[in-house]
């Protein structure tokens, strides 16, 4: 008998300017730091299992596994968003990155009543966006493991590094290491120490 594995979904945060990256077609990766930062890391036998090293003792590791799913799972944006409109039980939902609207997306009964959920002139966080105003739906196609600084030039540009008219720049690198710094530097992991992180490489579903 197959037993076939239930595919998981997760919500994971993204400024404007990687939601915009993303519907751009320019993102499929993302990079997040590691909660606890091991002095070494070695994969398992185990798909998606690592063992991080705390100490110099080869006997006291801790498994490691990304908090974000592996291979198939799925990611649902979380970014900054309002309702405009209300009517019923279904909502105009207006997205800050873009300023795009979706409309008539159904309202759960159970968050009818949240202030995610009313009308109102600001943006909220998108750490407050719930699951049913999501646009933008990922499939994790790898995970793996390293230190911030092994990104490449090509990896750079999956990050979402812009283009010019031409499609085309030649300072990815970069431009990943400002941004990396402008959201990871005043939290203790910005580019010169190096953090460990998980690497998610992913492909946008269709709507």
């Amino acid at each position: 008998m197959t037993t076939e594995t239930a595919v998981k979904e997760r919500p994971i945060l993204f400024s404007g300017e990687m939601v915009r990256a993303i519907l751009d077609g320019r993102k499929t990766q993302t990079r997040r730091v590691l909660s606890k930062q091991p002095l070494e890391i070695i994969p398992m036998k185990t798909p998606g299992l690592w063992t991080g090293l705390m100490s110099r003792d080869p006997n006291r590791g801790v498994v490691f596994k990304c908090k974000y799913g592996r291979p198939g799972d799925r990611l649902w944006v979380r970014e900054a968003a309002r309702v405009t409109a209300l009517c019923g039980n279904a909502a105009v939902v207006q997205y800050k990155a873009d300023l795009s609207t979706i409309n008539a997306l159904r309202i759960p009964r159970s968050h009818a009543g949240l202030p995610t959920a009313q009308e109102r002139e600001n943006f909220y966080s998108g750490r407050f966006m719930p699951r049913w105003a999501s646009r933008i739906s990922l499939e994790i196609t790898d995970v793996r493991v390293e230190r911030v600084q092994e990104i490449s030039v090509n990896d750079s540009r999956a990050e979402g590094s812009p283009w010019d008219e031409h499609g085309f720049r030649s300072e990815h690198r970069p431009w990943f290491i400002e941004t990396w710094n402008s959201i990871n530097a005043k939290r203790g992991y910005g580019w010169d120490a190096n953090p460990w992180v998980w690497v998610i490489e992913f492909k946008r579903l269709d709507s």
